[in-house]
């Protein structure tokens, strides 16, 4: 146990792996922590690993996107997680190359629960840079996800990705206004 804490306290993206295969090696007699699930999934996100997101959550989960644009319907399972993250080779390549940044996590006095900050910072074609604010507020049971408040900035994210048009697109189709 003293090198998994050793390892918790580290949250080096090495660590965090070693600790990964610890656990398959003893058979997930070791679950990951609220911390660590959180890191392989913001990680995994950055560097395109949409095939192995969905594991990191529950068969029944709930997931909400509060400041989706347009409103997204929360995502309650493994398999909805799996549709969520599936996005066509064309349209993964054509984003721009992210990383994640200026990482809190925050325990709280649940130790299912933690609230992290960070941000994505997206290099974008001419090598400007772009970063996107997120606080993720996530429970994790037994190494898995199963209750999580994403909160991203969708402008900026939009705006990151090159995919502006798309937003604007979107918010015209729910302007019942004219």
């Amino acid at each position: 146990m003293l090198l998994v804490e050793t390892v918790r306290s580290t949250g080096s993206q090495q660590a965090i792996l070693i600790v990964g295969l610890l656990c398959v090696l003893l058979g997930g007699l070791v679950s990951l922590s609220p911390r660590e699930v959180f890191l392989r999934l913001v990680h995994g996100v950055a560097e395109g690993n949409s095939s192995e997101l969905p594991d990191l959550y529950g068969e029944v989960t709930d997931v909400r996107h509060p400041m989706a644009t347009p409103e997204s319907e929360p995502l309650t399972s493994r398999r909805a997680l799996r549709e969520h993250f599936t996005v066509p080779p064309e349209v993964r390549e054509s984003w721009p190359k992210r990383s994640v940044v200026d990482v809190v996590v925050h325990e709280t006095a649940d130790p299912e629960v933690i609230v992290a900050e960070f941000a994505y910072e997206f290099t974008l074609p001419d090598d400007s840079m772009a970063k996107v604010p997120c606080i993720f507020v996530m429970r994790v049971r037994d190494g898995q996800i199963i209750e999580s408040r994403d909160y991203i900035d969708p402008i900026r994210t939009y705006t990151a990705r090159g995919d502006l048009d798309r937003l604007l697109a979107s918010l015209r189709k729910g302007d019942t206004a004219g």
